[in-house]
């Protein structure tokens, strides 16, 4: 899970500072600035599946997660002349252990990781790294640029240099990687590869659902992979289902509760979400690869192929999937979410997310504009079902052509204490002036009509 992630100089965000939980949301308006903290995330996970180790960072082209343009269209202010900062944490689902073959006593083992690096671009628009550096606790290792040339940084540990000629060191493999080379260099070293698979190993949980769902189709195409994403749209909602009923997959709906595939599962959100009443994917008759989504609206309607409903539910459908569907510790980046669907379904949203966290321990971090699945994730922490603290709630705005973000402030009873301005002004004000009315009338009742 990634715990807190700093950001200089990117797009329209001087600074960004962020703190995330189990489920994060970023809301605000149009053009603030919180797509662009999905994006920074996106270009991360590229840069680690490109196979050029030589580029330092993969801004992105039409066939990648995210496109960027050039070094001068993602800096801040377009200043080529700025530096990007950022520093990301996270917890590692499995312990990181690091032991030194030339002292018994140097083991290093912790899940908490840190990650900081620094990039430039030059007069080309070329991307450039300045630094970078792993931190585990007490202990840091890195490599700094200094006068055109590379030096290899270590805090609390001791690295042994390899007897004879003192070579330079080649530059880092793209923004975040030791020279394969650096292990000829010094006798204990080898443990470094491990800091930078750590890495990838974190980028490689990231998975990404775009705003634009994919249109709903009479028929759909399975030769029989397991997709390892669900697609920018949605598109692969199929394939994953049908790859996940072909390998056995189950799925826990808690203790003491059978387990279901993810065909059942996303059939039971869509009928306690109130849109249909069955839904199955079937094989055409005659056909070896084709296959259809049959749903039923209620009981006594007939079978007819999703094309043939309320858009709404075509577009919920990767969403769902989506999260039952990636691997358990993955951490779900999901766009508007809430797009093309009724109001009441916008609520159901954050039961899907609250039911994903906790039955699967997946990291949701989501951008959206929809006030009701707000209200339902305040509602649900005032009934006790979901701890205000594994919530992480954002309002971004633009002030003075830079974004900013301001922390939600929520108390146990799922009411913001701390209201931004423009942030659902109207109707949640309304809603917290009217509580604070009814709650200073029932202590003037208590009081016998006086007021303190």
């Amino acid at each position: 899970m990634i715990t807190h992630l700093k950001i200089e100089n990117f797009k329209s965000w001087r600074a960004a500072d962020i703190s995330l939980g189990s489920l994060t949301g970023l809301f605000g308006p149009n053009s603030s600035g919180k797509t662009s903290i999905l994006q920074f995330l996106l270009m991360l996970k590229q840069t680690v599946e490109s196979p050029d180790r030589k580029l330092v960072m993969h801004l992105g082209n039409e066939r990648t997660w995210v496109e960027l343009g050039s070094w001068k269209d993602l800096i801040f202010a377009h200043n080529p002349e700025n530096e990007l900062h950022f520093q990301i944490d996270w917890n590692s689902p499995e312990p990181l252990t690091i032991q030194d073959p030339l002292s018994l006593n140097e083991n290093i083992s912790t899940s908490n990781l840190r990650f900081k690096a620094t990039l430039q671009g030059d007069e080309s628009g070329e991307l450039k790294t300045q630094n970078f550096s792993y931190e585990l606790d007490d202990f840091v290792f890195g490599m700094n640029k200094r006068d055109d040339a590379w030096e290899l940084n270590k805090e609390n540990f001791e690295l042994k240099m390899t007897k004879g000629r003192k070579w330079d060191l080649p530059a880092p493999i793209k923004f975040y990687g030791f020279p394969e080379i650096i292990n000829s260099y010094y006798q204990n070293a080898g443990f470094l590869s491990d800091l930078q698979l750590a890495f990838e190993n974190l980028s490689s949980r990231i998975y990404y659902l775009g705003p634009l769902r994919d249109f709903p189709k009479r028929q759909y195409t399975w030769t029989g992979g397991s997709p390892g994403d669900m697609g920018f749209r949605g598109e692969k909602f199929v394939d994953a289902i049908l790859a996940a009923k072909k390998e056995g997959s189950l799925i826990s709906k808690g203790k003491g509760r059978k387990r279901v595939t993810l065909e059942a599962r996303v059939a039971e959100w869509l009928k306690e979400l109130g849109l249909i009443n069955s839904f199955k994917v079937e094989k055409i008759s005659g056909s070896e690869s084709l296959y259809q989504v049959l749903v039923r609206k209620n009981s006594t309607s007939p079978e007819v192929t999703l094309a043939d409903v309320g858009f709404g539910v075509s577009q919920i459908l990767p969403v769902i999937a989506l999260c039952y569907y990636a691997p358990e510790k993955s951490i779900l980046l999901i766009e508007q979410p809430e797009i093309h669907l009724h109001p009441s379904v916008q609520a159901g949203l954050a039961d899907v997310f609250m039911d994903t966290i906790k039955h699967r321990n997946v990291q949701i971090i989501l951008e959206s504009h929809s006030e009701y699945l707000l209200r339902r994730l305040q509602r649900r922490i005032a009934e006790n079902n979901y701890s205000a603290e594994r919530a992480k709630l954002y309002f971004c705005d633009i002030q003075q052509q830079q974004s900013e973000l301001t922390p939600l402030s929520i108390n146990s009873f799922g009411q913001i204490e701390n209201w931004p301005d423009g942030f659902f002004a109207d109707d949640f004000r309304e809603i917290t002036a009217m509580n604070k009315a009814i709650l200073e009338r029932q202590i003037e009742n208590t009081n016998g009509g006086q007021r303190n």
